[in-house]
């Protein structure tokens, strides 16, 4: 058979009649059966997508932060925001069903707002997001801003952060572009000075700039493999519009930013205004301005795509004693439960569970530190009580916190 003679296995026409053929094993297809297929799966997905969002369960706003309550521990105003962020967010989506184009608001477009939270470490910033994700039942993933370079560099592709999510949709790009991202560290990669950079900045200033187009919206290619991009490689194509981006940082030093630009105002005869009483009383977070974020060294082109600012206070002992016994799932009784498995009864004293949180206010580790300390004065606990008879109690007291911490400090002395 001569070239002229090959036929599309689809359409039945021969390469003189179409313009492209493209050559399989034992099958052959034109451009215009290949465009016709590409159409047909692109409509499919759009139109799973379309059902998924119908049958999305948008919650109210006092719904979302009922539900936070009951897993994270304090933020009040924090949870407050991120519950109307979320809420108009998802709301977002369902605008193209609720209103058609000739309607008042069909040609009225909604832009994303994604989610900035500044909080020391441990205060709850990643809790929050991955409580968000479970409520409203969606793929969730998390990235470390550190691990990321600009592509072409050694270290992460930005698009890599989408593989995670695509994964955790278990394949379904309907789903994943429905998902949220929770990019922690965010701080890490601000650039050193307010003046523009002259030379690469590859893991700070220049993963901003990358990460500009997928926290706004675009259609990323994404190696179905990870790792690095190269030619002649088939990609995932993930359309990161309907994504929402939490990204979350400490700002060691933001503090005094703000202050210098707020802290000294005063109204009438010297008496300060509720903006700098604020920042004394510790609470500058509220008051965080773009200004502010690039002068730390976020670009503002990042700083205008996080239109939402809120952040943590830090946890206080009162806060501390709480995450360790009110939550749904906090740590006196996961250890409950493990004991309750070999027939033993567990309880800790208040007088022990405020030395445990004020061991974790000097340590000034948060809740992950506090649930570091707790390993710790549970472990000959957990290690007898699989060999012990079934049955009596176990009491933590004062006394054994203390017992403990002082074996780690003569620990410490002695290793110096």
């Amino acid at each position: 058979m001569t070239d002229r003679q090959k036929k599309c296995s689809f359409c039945d026409k021969s390469r003189a009649e179409i313009g492209e053929l493209i050559e399989g094993p034992g099958v052959n297809i034109c451009d215009e059966c290949l465009e016709l297929c590409s159409s047909a799966l692109a409509d499919k997905a759009q139109g799973n997508q379309k059902e998924l969002i119908t049958s999305l369960n948008v919650p109210k706003p006092h719904e979302i932060k009922a539900f936070l309550d009951e897993y994270v521990v304090g933020h009040e105003y924090t949870k407050k925001v991120l519950a109307v962020a979320v809420h108009n967010h998802y709301k977002r989506l369902k605008q193209n069903i609720h209103f058609a184009e000739d309607d008042e608001f069909g040609n009225v477009e909604m832009e994303k707002s994604n989610i900035l939270l500044i909080g020391s470490t441990g205060s709850g910033k990643t809790l929050l997001a991955r409580t968000l994700a479970r409520m409203l039942d969606v793929p969730f993933a998390i990235a470390d801003a550190t691990t990321l370079t600009e592509a072409g560099y050694v270290g992460e592709d930005v698009e890599n952060i989408l593989l995670t999510l695509f994964r955790n949709a278990n394949n379904d790009i309907s789903r994943t572009e429905m998902g949220i991202i929770y990019i922690d560290e965010i701080d890490k990669i601000s650039r050193k000075t307010e003046n523009v950079s002259i030379t690469r900045d590859v893991s700070g200033e220049g993963v901003q700039q990358a990460l500009l187009k997928i926290v706004e919206g675009t259609m990323a290619n994404v190696p179905p493999g990870g790792g690095r991009k190269h030619p002649q490689q088939n990609y995932i194509k993930i359309n990161t519009e309907h994504i929402l981006f939490i990204c979350g940082g400490a700002f060691v030093g933001l503090e005094d930013i703000v202050s210098r630009r707020i802290g000294g105002k005063t109204l009438g005869f010297g008496k300060q205004d509720s903006v700098a009483v604020d920042v004394e009383n510790k609470n500058w977070g509220n008051h965080v301005a773009p200004e502010d974020l690039i002068r730390y060294g976020l670009i503002p082109e990042l700083v205008g795509r996080l239109p939402i600012v809120t952040a943590l206070a830090d946890l206080t002992e009162k806060d501390l004693v709480r995450i360790m016994t009110d939550p749904r799932n906090c740590m006196v009784r996961q250890y409950q439960k493990l004991l309750a498995m070999e027939g033993i009864s567990l309880s800790f004293t208040n007088s022990a569970l405020r030395e445990l949180a004020k061991i974790a206010l000097k340590r000034k580790t948060g809740a992950r530190g506090l649930k570091a300390i707790v390993e710790k004065i549970m472990l000959d606990v957990m290690f007898d009580a699989p060999t012990d008879a079934k049955g009596g109690t176990i009491r933590v007291t004062k006394s054994m916190v203390h017992e403990q911490r002082a074996f780690a400090e003569e620990k410490k002395r002695r290793i110096a």
